[in-house]
């Protein structure tokens, strides 16, 4: 199931996404759709690593200690 969406954009922004719609030959759907994971994608991440980094039960090693785990 899909919704349709509205959204406004600035006109210069609009003409790159219609340059490179005709260019790949996919709709302006298409790339906002791919454009909005990535960014949910990298929202996540970030919340990943922020969650991570304020956890005071999580280790921290030294960069010598990572590699010598590693293997490096």
């Amino acid at each position: 199931m899909s919704t349709a969406v509205s959204v406004r954009m600035p006109d210069g922004l609009v003409q790159e996404l219609d340059s490179v719609a005709k260019t790949t030959e996919r709709s302006r759907s298409f790339h906002i759709q791919k454009a909005l994971e990535l960014y949910l994608e990298d929202k996540a991440d970030l919340q990943i690593a922020l969650d991570r980094l304020h956890d005071t039960s999580d280790p921290i090693i030294s960069m010598d200690e990572m590699r010598k785990q590693l293997n490096v």
